[in-house]
């Protein structure tokens, strides 16, 4: 199956060498769509280095594009996006969708800092109470809690 992002055919899981065109594309691409699909394939990739763009792009001003990046972090399962995603998850001005998908990537990831952090946000009482019981509900299925 093929896929065309800027007139050109990739499959749905790129070579390794369409990673760098991939990242070019999700980070400067000229229309939205033309960007999540750079990123939803780069998620698909399995290649260590999307996850680096991907973290940047958790930055990005468009909330579509900072939650396909969430998404595809948790496809990737690199702990090294951790502490990013732990980020969006902690900003009370985050989207709520954003913070769902950071959760959900969170625990797909699951290494000990991805749970410690959703451990430490369920219990935090400040916080949103439907995104607690979200991310809790997650670490009960996980059976690690």
């Amino acid at each position: 199956m093929a896929e065309k992002i800027n007139g050109e055919l990739y499959s749905t899981f790129p070579r390794r060498g369409a990673v760098y065109d991939l990242t070019y594309t999700a980070l400067s691409g000229r229309t939205t769509e033309e960007r999540l699909q750079a990123i939803i394939m780069l998620g698909k990739s399995d290649d260590p280095r999307a996850v680096r763009p991907l973290i940047d792009l958790l930055c990005d001003s468009d909330p579509a594009i900072r939650c396909a990046a969430a998404t595809s972090l948790g496809l990737l399962k690199s702990g090294r996006s951790v502490e990013a995603l732990l980020e969006r998850l902690r900003d009370r001005n985050e989207a709520p969708e954003i913070r769902y998908k950071a959760i959900a990537a969170l625990a797909t990831i699951r290494s000990t800092g991805a749970l410690r952090g959703l451990r430490e946000f369920v219990l935090e009482t400040g916080e949103d109470a439907n995104l607690r019981s979200f991310a809790g509900d997650y670490i009960s299925r996980l059976g690690t809690w």
